[in-house]
């Protein structure tokens, strides 16, 4: 049981937006009392809400959410709030607003009251000041409504007896704690903000479509909501008023709200609030976006494949169409090279018929139509050809001139290039045209992403073919522009620069910024697992390109990332990265 000793007697709301609601919500189900200030009538709705869907989902029984529901007292009068010992301001991240909300309570509250912010972009210590009572004022940031971490922000002037009740706070309404200093942004709105706003600017230019960046970073980083989803929980005025302040404080014009987000916000398209933002919540179900219509898969032509490379993702892929009943040709270097990789695939589909998702007269289906050789000519007849070798423009260049000559006319010749230019290696064929990027998730036969990627040259009859191929095979094709990065590597690669940027300031702990990450905004990785899984050389390489791309400075790659790839520190593969594992 938490010991509320430290808040005996009620805890004080002033906003009962998006984030003031979800700390009622979990004070009032922890057993605190609740007085919340609070002048819109659909308030006490809003935290009703939020206690029928704990009923729902069989948090708290119904009984328990009437009783947690009598705890809160709304009041119209800034004195009312004098009896709590915390109080937390929950107002929108506007300076004026928050300054007037906490010179209010100054006011009213006795002076051992620990006056708490919820700012996660705005000055702690130009609140703290402007306050009066700048050793009582401690933040206390949510990244999100279902955050399961705290960000406790502390300045230089805060009382360690104020620090204190805070931390005993946060951990009654069971969030775990990570401590930071005044910094724009934080550990999460520095890092979540500008990649939500490179997700507005991305629909916005047309790289790709609303569904497809949201599909993109669903089933490519697993990310239980794609960014424009998130935007609309967040909501779009919310999330205007943060990234104008980032902008400001750290001298980002880059940080500036994509046009589209303002306008947005400016017409009361808020979001889940106001009933529609990127997606329309106005049919029945409000709480999940409506999904766009697909229209039904045609019957793909492709029925012979060839892929050039013996790596893990030439063999995954290759597994990936051997199963879905193409005939499949592998090419390496050599024959051994050629049959190690059919060796490897025979070793993926024996342990899935181990663990019950493959049946025996599958994997040996599968492995009957998988053919391993060293001769490129064996790919003459393919109706497609899939490169899938080292990452390096130069290489794949030639070997596209080759297959240019070599494969017969209309076939789709397909490179699963990440970020390198697919109308390059087109150019390069000599039949532009036909040339597609197929980029495949790494384990491929376990990953549903392809990003679909034509070039200005392909033809729309490859386009279709390629998205119907990628359905028939059980995956979910997404379909963006020819550029550097594409949807999931141009989004990922800049935050996850950013997160290495702040832990060699010294600002945070690559284990906190990865508890924030996964506690407080639902990533199933931290940045620093993630790109340990990745690999440091493959993530410095591709954040070159991105730079190379841009040559925006915020893009250059961190330096620490470049000195531990240096010092042989490749992240999982080689031991050791951010972390060292196998010791």
């Amino acid at each position: 049981m938490t010991d509320h000793t430290r808040h005996s007697g009620p805890l004080g709301i002033v906003g009962l937006g998006t984030i003031g609601s979800a700390l009622a919500h979990r004070a009032v189900l922890a057993g605190l009392d609740v007085l919340a200030l609070e002048p819109r009538p659909e308030a006490h709705t809003r935290l009703r809400a939020l206690l029928d869907t704990s009923v729902a989902d069989g948090t708290v029984t119904r009984q328990e959410a009437a009783d947690a529901h009598a705890r809160v007292r709304l009041v119209d009068r800034w004195e009312e709030l004098a009896g709590a010992r915390t109080v937390v301001e929950a107002v929108p991240e506007r300076r004026d607003a928050k300054v007037e909300v906490l010179r209010e309570l100054a006011r009213v509250c006795p002076l051992d009251t620990v006056l708490v912010t919820s700012a996660g972009a705005l000055s702690l210590t130009d609140l703290a000041a402007a306050s009066g009572r700048p050793g009582r004022l401690v933040g206390l940031h949510l990244a999100l409504p279902t955050s399961g971490v705290a960000e406790i922000g502390r300045t230089v002037m805060a009382d360690t007896s104020a620090l204190d009740r805070v931390h005993d706070l946060a951990g009654a309404l069971g969030l775990r704690q990570v401590t930071v200093g005044d910094r724009a942004g934080l550990i999460s709105a520095s890092l979540l903000f500008g990649f939500l706003n490179q997700s507005v600017t991305m629909y916005e230019q047309r790289v790709a479509e609303r569904d497809d960046i949201d599909a993109a970073m669903r089933y490519g980083c697993g990310l239980p909501l794609g960014p424009l989803q998130l935007l609309d929980l967040v909501g779009t005025d919310t999330a205007c008023d943060i990234l104008d302040v980032l902008a400001a404080r750290l001298d980002e014009p880059a940080l500036q709200p994509a046009r589209r987000l303002r306008h947005m916000a400016l017409a009361g398209l808020l979001g889940r609030k106001s009933g529609r933002g990127f997606y329309d919540y106005r049919a029945p179900s409000s709480h999940s976006a409506a999904p766009a219509a697909r229209p039904a898969p045609a019957t793909s032509p492709i029925t012979t494949v060839g892929i050039v490379g013996t790596g893990t993702m030439a063999t995954g892929i290759a597994e990936v169409f051997a199963k879905g009943g193409c005939a499949t040709v592998l090419v390496g270097r050599t024959d051994e090279r050629a049959k190690s990789a059919w060796e490897s695939v025979a070793g993926s589909t024996g342990r899935a018929v181990r663990r019950g998702k493959l049946a025996e007269a599958e994997r040996d289906a599968a492995l009957e139509l998988l053919t391993p050789g060293s001769d490129l000519t064996r790919l003459a007849d393919c109706d497609l050809v899939i490169e899938a070798i080292a990452e390096d423009l130069d290489v794949k260049k030639r070997l596209f001139a080759k297959l240019g000559v070599l494969c017969r006319p209309g076939a789709l010749l397909a490179t699963t290039t990440s970020s390198l230019p697919v109308i390059e290696c087109g150019l390069a064929s000599g039949r532009p045209e036909d040339v597609i990027g197929m980029h495949f998730f790494n384990p491929a036969p376990l990953m549903r992403l392809v990003e679909v990627v034509p070039s200005l040259e392909t033809s729309p009859h490859h386009v279709r073919t390629a998205r119907e191929l990628c359905e028939r095979l059980g995956k979910h094709p997404v379909q963006c522009m020819d550029r550097p990065g594409f949807i999931v590597n141009a989004l990922l690669f800049p935050y996850l620069n950013g997160a290495v940027r702040l832990t060699e300031s010294h600002y945070a702990t690559a284990d906190d910024i990865d508890d924030v990450m996964k506690l407080g905004c639902g990533y199933p990785l931290g940045p620093f697992e993630l790109l340990d899984v990745i690999g440091l050389d493959i993530s410095l390489s591709i954040q070159r390109v991105l730079h190379d791309a841009d040559r925006h400075p915020g893009s250059v790659p961190a330096p620490l990332l470049g000195h531990l790839v240096a010092a042989g520190r490749a992240g999982r593969k080689s031991g050791a990265g951010f972390r060292v594992y196998g010791g």
